[in-house]
């Protein structure tokens, strides 16, 4: 019998949109509880979560915390393609290689994506460069490296999605679908600039946000009218 899984979540939460996507990609059928992340948590949900955060994933009954570690659950416990698994060197490597991708996203560029967001009408544009410079100098060089031989869009040359895509992928759709002129949370030709400053990333990034599995929950018109609601007109 396959094991009963729960994601609580609610659609507009990039983390939890991790674990969508893992679950999408592996083809595991899971039952969905949209969490209000207006409103206080029920009781019912901190017994769940005592942190009353999204994602929580109910595996026939364990309780997996944090989006990573659930999305690292699943691609242990249903091996495919998106993760090597670590009892080989080769396995290994990919993962230190991947794990360190991410982390270098989160540490040394997540920050400066979110100032741009923060930043008035006036700061804007020393913001965004500074999230360009830092995605040209930390991303660009890790995305296609020369030791590999993929020639597919995905992280190393992959043909298919990896792990790398699972964990940032709703960031990079948050990015792209948010910078359109309309919405005024980005300078204009934030986009153009990646282009040209960053052509690998602009390449993985349309890659990424365009798979059917990382696209599949996401509504542009939602997210960007909460973020318009938290961040614009400043």
């Amino acid at each position: 019998m396959s094991p009963k899984i729960t994601l609580y979540t609610n659609r507009l939460c990039p983390w939890a949109h991790r674990a969508h996507i893992a679950l999408i990609e592996l083809g595991i059928d899971y039952e969905e509880v949209t969490i209000d992340l207006d409103t206080p948590r029920e009781p019912w949900y901190l017994e769940v979560n005592p942190r009353g955060l999204v994602p929580a994933l109910s595996y026939d009954g364990t309780i997996i915390l944090e989006s990573a570690i659930i999305a690292q659950f699943l691609v242990d416990a249903y091996p495919s393609h998106i993760l090597p698994p670590s009892n080989t060197p080769e396995g290994a490597l990919k993962r230190a290689r991947t794990t360190f991708f991410v982390d270098t996203w989160a540490n040394k560029v997540s920050s400066l994506y979110n100032a741009t967001l923060r930043s008035s009408d006036a700061d804007r544009r020393a913001s965004s460069d500074a999230f360009v410079a830092a995605v040209k100098k930390e991303i660009e060089p890790l995305i296609y490296p020369a030791h590999t031989a993929g020639q597919g869009p995905y992280f190393e040359g992959s043909e298919k999605l990896t792990f790398a895509e699972v964990l940032l992928g709703s960031f990079l759709l948050r990015l792209f679908s948010l910078s359109k002129p309309e919405y005024g949370l980005f300078p204009a030709d934030l986009v153009q600039t990646l282009e040209k400053e960053t052509p690998n990333f602009k390449r993985w990034a349309e890659a990424t946000i365009a798979h059917p599995s990382v696209k599949a929950i996401y509504d542009e018109e939602k997210v960007a009218t909460r973020t318009v609601r938290r961040y614009g007109q400043k």
